[in-house]
């Protein structure tokens, strides 16, 4: 089980992301966390009206440490350092809501999406609890600094991977890994899944991957949806395209595993759903491309 980690703060964030990579390279997938940092900088803590325990509750708490597991089976591991509270890399790169900022727009800006509607754009305006971040606006040219130094270097990055990967084995399977909120699914009073995966409703994903997936969990007792409530993020939808070897598929683990939602401390759950999750990853280092190669896989 992790250490609970402190708020750290700096007032650079350099590096912004980190690559864990395998001593051998052996299988198409990437895994890639980008909700899970914890790097708070200390300017961001002073525009905020919000104590860093409140900003911690947009992050994907732990999730980096619970795939931790990737490279020991022969996959990179691409890791946000930065909070989501702070700048959001699973969205468009200029994802802006316009309350937020004391200047209009510039042309090229998206301030109409859904995300941003619904204050979780690039630069996010409330935390996932639907609470205010700022009680002031920020500069639009903060904000497009933020983007520049981290948003365009993580998506580089990435993109590096994948291609990577692409050109050693012809193929490449980007995993997007996130945690969900347990409160039940809305308008429905049902409790969420233990695991959703989200393929975009079938377009970013082989469909042979995703059942895949969803047995290999299935085989482990969880409870798994495939794209309710979560069908995947901008990250799912722009690396993934089946037709030219790329599969991105996005998968949220429920937090109520693992996580005490208040305090956002570890739980008992957090070992047990450790392991699962490497035994799923060595299960799809080991067995999914051997699957994939079978006559009837490209029928």
């Amino acid at each position: 089980m992790p250490a609970r980690p402190r708020t750290i703060i700096e007032n650079e964030l350099s590096p912004c992301f980190n690559i864990s990579e395998p001593d051998r390279w052996t299988t198409p997938i990437v895994f890639c966390s980008p909700h899970s940092g914890r790097t708070y900088p200390e300017h961001f803590l002073a525009q905020s009206k919000l104590d860093p325990h409140t900003l911690r509750k947009s992050e994907d708490c732990y999730i980096d440490v619970l795939v931790a597991c990737a490279p020991n089976y022969g996959a990179p591991l691409i890791s946000a350092l930065f909070p989501r509270a702070y700048l959001d890399v699973n969205r468009e790169p200029y994802e802006l809501d316009p309350s937020l900022f004391d200047e209009p727009l510039p042309d090229f800006a998206n301030a109409q999406s859904t995300r941003v509607i619904g204050g979780l754009g690039t630069v996010a305006r409330i935390v996932s609890d639907g609470t205010e971040i700022y009680d002031r606006p920020l500069s639009l040219s903060a904000a497009l600094a933020r983007i520049d130094g981290l948003y365009h270097p993580f998506h580089r990055a990435l993109k590096g991977l994948i291609d990577r990967t692409r050109q050693r084995f012809g193929r490449t399977l980007l995993v997007d890994c996130h945690s969900m909120p347990s409160n039940s699914m809305a308008g429905s009073g049902r409790a969420r899944p233990d695991i959703v995966l989200g393929d975009r409703f079938g377009t970013s994903c082989d469909s042979l991957i995703v059942g895949f997936l969803q047995r290999a969990f299935d085989d482990l007792g969880y409870v798994v949806h495939v794209n309710r409530p979560y069908a995947g993020g901008y990250i799912t939808e722009h690396y993934g395209r089946p037709s030219t070897g790329i599969n991105a598929l996005q998968i949220e683990f429920n937090r109520g595993l693992y996580l005490n939602e208040e305090t956002l401390e570890t739980t008992a759950g957090f070992q047990q759903l450790q392991a699962d999750i490497e035994n799923v990853v060595g299960r799809l280092a080991f067995e999914l491309p051997e699957e994939l190669d079978r006559p009837e896989a490209a029928e």
